[in-house]
């Protein structure tokens, strides 16, 4: 075959990321936190951009007069009521690009104490306030355009971020968990810690709200209490001290008996520890020595950053007619506006077309983050609305009635993609009255009903495992096989190996197992 050159002309379609795009995105999935940093930023970057505090924007500000576009206010007449009425929107159907079917194509473009002991303990260096994390880098349309250089590069932005206590506790608990219900729990027992790594936490008050058994809570916590750093999760000086002692396998009758008088302890009263632990003046100076190497405050590892307070997106709380009312936390969302009357006056005096083109790009941007912030909090709504309606009967009765739900359910009930619903559904929080629970967390997988019917939330199906083997007597044991068949006659399909896999991640052990333990119990 000969080689030639020729000259051809192709018709093809492919998708273009534009910067504005790409930001809209990004900022659907930021949380409440880091929306309010990159707005901040934006806010510095563009002249046209004006905070405002009152919803309308129609004020003006900074003593310029005339009119503004209008501020992004997202609690306006977006209101819901899932007893009954319909999603509703003032400013019509959601934009083009939340709804495009080239969106999953998109996503793959843009992936990128109880006892003061200040005289046992000595006074820890003062720990100096971490430095705020980078903000957020945006996106900048009349920037995008320019070439980098490696002026715009800021070493210090490589520095690796400092772990909070937060962090680590949450890297552990999903491994520690497999049941979404215990991590539900276990991230309400992390939200509760104190800077210090302290549960200041009423655990039947806490049954009460969450609608389950304090037993289950008890476990998981005695679960948390062995997490690193070790101590975490105490409710009392006392009590993290003996964590630690265990830990070490330090914490012998001795032990504990000085450990319940710490009172003594920290009033030097040695004579009185002596006799009560039952040991000689050489042995109390070890233990007493050991007790002062322990940490009273485990948190403050991992405490020179501030804990942030969880501040949910979305509140939701009963209706008058009986159903739930949703609306989003107007305190999360920036207000911004743009100032047309700065532009107009600016952009007469421009001097040449350079600076004309700069201040285009800047009204572009401005009015494009205005329209992206207005669509990111009318989606959050339209999404916890339609997990609202699905998981009535979790806010009625508690976590054991989550039914099983998926993104994809949620997609198409409000017509959106899933990929839309993933990014709605992270680092977003509901503030509902049974607790605050990220959004994520309503979603589980299903199992199939025999006989056609509704299907069956695997959490419920957890429980009911769990409330079938904690039922048995040592002489009736129930094999998987007998709670599969138990389970079937109440109309769950279930197979004897998700049985085994439900059973172990509950840390229950084997029929063979549980013979020999409560055998041994009676």
């Amino acid at each position: 075959m000969a080689i030639s050159t020729k000259l051809e002309m192709r018709q093809s379609q492919s998708l273009i990321m534009t910067p504005q795009l790409m930001q809209a995105i990004k900022l659907l999935q930021m949380s409440n936190l880091d929306l309010v940093a990159y707005v901040e930023a934006e806010l510095e970057r563009n002249p046209l951009l004006e905070r405002t505090e009152n919803g309308d924007g129609s004020g003006a500000a900074d003593g310029q007069g005339g009119d503004h576009d209008s501020a992004h206010d997202a609690s306006g007449g977006d209101d819901f009521e899932a007893g009954g009425g319909e999603f509703s929107s003032s400013d019509g159907a959601p934009s083009e690009w939340l709804k495009s079917d080239l969106e999953p194509q998109a996503e793959a473009i843009a992936s990128q104490m109880d006892t003061d002991l200040g005289n046992v303990f000595p006074d820890e260096p003062g720990v100096s306030a971490a430095p705020e994390p980078a903000s957020l880098l945006g996106i900048d349309s009349h920037r995008a355009s320019s070439s980098a250089s490696s002026e715009d590069y800021n070493l210090e932005a490589f520095v690796a971020e400092e772990e909070s206590l937060i962090q680590v506790l949450m890297d552990q608990m999903h491994l520690a968990f497999a049941d979404p219900v215990d991590k539900i729990i276990g991230q309400h027992l992390i939200n509760s810690l104190d800077e210090n790594g302290y549960l200041h936490l009423d655990l039947e008050e806490t049954a009460a709200q969450l609608g389950i058994p304090a037993a289950r809570i008890e476990a998981v916590l005695a679960v948390m209490q062995g997490f690193e750093p070790s101590g975490v999760f105490a409710r009392s000086l006392a009590e993290c001290l003996a964590l630690q002692l265990k830990e070490r396998n330090r914490f012998d009758p001795a032990m504990e008996a000085m450990i319940a008088h710490i009172e003594l302890l920290a009033r030097h009263d040695y004579p009185a520890l002596r006799r009560i632990c039952g040991v000689d003046e050489e042995d109390l100076a070890d233990m007493i020595a050991e007790i002062k190497a322990l940490d009273p405050r485990p948190g403050r590892a991992y405490g020179s950053s501030i804990v942030q307070p969880m501040v949910p997106d979305v509140l939701v709380r009963p209706a008058s007619d009986g159903g739930w009312t949703v609306e989003l936390n107007t305190d999360t969302l920036p207000r911004v506006l743009v100032n047309q009357t700065y532009f107009a006056s600016i952009t007469r005096n421009a001097r040449n077309e350079t600076e004309r083109s700069y201040l285009t790009d800047c009204l572009q941007t401005a009015n494009w983050l205005v329209k992206s912030l207005d669509q990111r909090a009318k989606t959050i709504l339209k999404v916890a609305t339609e997990i609202v309606r699905q998981q009535d009967g979790f806010l009625t009765y508690g976590i054991e009635h989550l039914r099983p739900l998926n993104l994809k359910t949620i997609a198409d009930a409000i017509g959106m993609h899933e990929s839309t619903i993933s990014r709605v559904t992270s680092n977003k929080y509901m503030s509902t009255p049974r607790g605050i629970f990220e959004l994520k967390y309503f979603f589980s997988s299903a199992i199939s009903a025999t006989e056609g019917g509704d299907a069956h939330s695997a959490e419920a199906v957890r429980h009911r495992i769990k409330q079938m083997i904690d039922a048995e007597s040592p002489d009736d044991i129930l094999s998987d096989d007998t709670i599969v068949k138990r389970l079937k006659d109440d109309g769950v399909d279930i197979a004897r190996r998700t049985v085994a896999k439900y059973r172990e991640a509950m840390h229950l052990g084997s029929s063979v197992q549980r013979r020999r333990e409560k055998k041994g119990l009676a």
